[in-house]
């Protein structure tokens, strides 16, 4: 499948449900694997504010500010993260966005 159409069939699932957190979280990885990390960021930011527990949108909202040499902003979202993990009891998530935002740190 072409970036184009794979581009394509996320937006459309999107469209077809805006409630669906993997198919916007799925958008966002295609926009940045196409360069657009601002739309990447604004569909991370639409799965966080639905869906305050789904901690891997957390995770890649951190690794793609970070990577834009935003890391202030970075630590801020992966400490949210970090919290949301908590909250849904998964000890792995919060273990890798307390390694990651410690080497943000280092």
């Amino acid at each position: 499948m072409s970036d184009t159409s794979r581009l394509h069939t996320l937006l459309q699932l999107v469209q077809d449900d805006p409630e669906d957190a993997f198919a916007r979280y799925a958008l966002a990885l295609e926009y940045k694997k196409q360069g657009l990390v601002d739309r990447a960021l604004d569909e991370l930011e639409e799965v966080i504010r639905k869906h305050p527990d789904y901690t891997a949108a957390y995770f890649m909202a951190g690794q793609y500010l970070n990577e834009e040499g935003r890391r202030d902003e970075a630590a801020v979202r992966l400490r949210e993260g970090i919290e949301a993990a908590r909250r849904g009891n998964d000890s792995h998530a919060v273990t890798e966005m307390q390694d990651f935002l410690e080497s943000l740190d280092a």
